[in-house]
């Protein structure tokens, strides 16, 4: 088995995985986008973080996931307590209809982002 994309960057301790499923209110899109445009900019500058991307779904009118991923858990520690997060976590409660639904897991070693393996692409 190849290794994962998170074993060859050195993460031998395996991988943060969370997924975010937030509801903004309507009338806060705008700021919402604002807010997750400016979060998501400082998240990525974190020395820790691999991925941060917001979503928004193509069914559900004002819903929007996070897939975010931290090399280890210290790094997931450090982001929860950056001035950026503590911003965030303050802020937030202003644009959403419910309180944000969490999924996180601390994968194992060589797990990581990998192929779909019922998908092909296409090549004619």
């Amino acid at each position: 088995m190849p290794l994962s994309a998170g074993a060859q960057a050195g993460y031998k301790d395996g991988v943060i995985f969370i997924v975010i499923r937030i509801d903004i209110r309507p009338d806060k899109r705008a700021d919402f986008l604002e807010g997750i445009r400016r979060y998501s900019a400082q998240v990525r500058e974190e020395p820790g973080n691999l991925h941060f991307t917001a979503y928004e779904s193509v069914e559900g009118d004002n819903e929007y996931v996070v897939l975010a991923n931290y090399k280890d858990q210290a790094a997931g520690e450090a982001h929860v307590t950056s001035e950026h997060a503590k911003w965030f976590f303050g802020w937030l409660p202003s644009v959403v209809a419910r309180v944000p639904r969490i999924v996180y897991q601390e994968l194992p070693p060589g797990v990581d982002w990998a192929e779909m393996g019922e998908v092909r692409l296409d090549t004619a």
